[in-house]
């Protein structure tokens, strides 16, 4: 018996590859949520990498690591792991984000609501820009890494996620509040994104190139002051047409440009990622340890 269980965790990436795929419906976005939870049991994993030169600074790549997890049909939760690399600097793992994400209504409706919360243990040299908040901007992404990486950031985050269906558009609206557990107001930020794939109608073959695989979109993004000045002024805002590609084998790989609107944003930002999701890795995992096949 002892011998078995030795062997089973190692069996656990044997049993990721055995499990069928499935294909991720987040759409095309990188900063924006819509209301698509994760399916129970399935599991998501995902880079989402960001690189830019902001003004005087020196060239960043800023990665996440994301693992997401359907716990329950309206309980998706998430595990980023974040790390940066910065041209003349350093390589540097700067910190984990835990996030769980709440839908309200059971059943679709012209607009559905979704409730958002993260904790984030971060620090000053993060690059992963996964949202802007406050008065984020240029100045906060050329400061050297190695200073900015003794500044602790651990923060509360929520947000008011709104999403609906119109005629194949998928149309997405996120508010954000973010918080440091012990000191600085209180941050505020907004997304937008708007996304349709190029076809409605599925193939019943697998194909690469089919229409329907491809997602076009666009997000826009960026602070709303604090709670001592909210609003636009001084701070970041961007516009970023995105695309998405989605694999007969169920990868979907993502690129985004970024474009920087007001004095304080970054020029140019761009995103890209890629993501597998594997259905019912939690149903795979359980019958693994309990003998039965994944």
């Amino acid at each position: 018996m002892t011998g078995s269980y030795v062997k089973k965790p190692g069996l656990v990436m044997l049993a990721a590859l055995l499990l069928p795929a499935c294909r991720a419906a987040e759409g095309p976005f990188f900063i924006t949520y819509t209301h698509q939870m994760e399916e129970p049991r399935n599991l998501e994993m995902m880079t989402k990498n960001v690189t830019g030169k902001p003004g005087a600074g020196n060239r960043f790549l800023g990665s996440a690591a994301e693992l997401e997890y359907g716990v329950t049909a309206w309980w998706t939760s998430e595990l980023y792991l974040d790390g940066q690399a910065t041209s003349r600097e350093n390589i540097l793992f700067t910190g984990y984000r835990w996030e769980h994400r709440f839908r309200v209504l059971p059943r679709e409706h012209w607009i559905n609501p979704v409730l958002y919360v993260e904790f984030e243990n971060i620090n000053g040299a993060d690059r992963a820009l996964l949202e802007v908040v406050g008065h984020d901007g240029a100045d906060d992404l050329a400061a050297p890494t190695g200073e900015a990486r003794h500044e602790k950031k651990r923060e509360l985050e929520a947000k008011l996620i709104l999403g609906s269906y119109y005629k194949g558009w998928t149309i997405a609206e996120n508010f954000i509040v973010e918080k440091n557990v012990r000191h600085a107001p209180y941050e505020f930020g907004y997304a937008i994104g708007v996304s349709r794939p190029l076809a409605l109608a599925a193939r019943a073959d697998r194909c690469n190139f089919c229409p329907e695989n491809f997602q076009l979109g666009v997000e826009m993004y960026g602070g709303l002051g604090t709670h001592a000045d909210f609003g636009i002024h001084e701070t970041s805002q961007y516009a970023a047409p995105t695309v998405a590609w989605t694999l007969a084998s169920g990868a979907t790989f993502k690129v985004s440009p970024g474009f920087g609107i007001t004095g304080t944003s970054a020029g140019f930002l761009l995103r890209f990622g890629v993501s597998y999701e594997i259905a019912q890795f939690g149903r795979g995992l359980h019958n693994l340890f309990r003998g039965g096949r994944p």
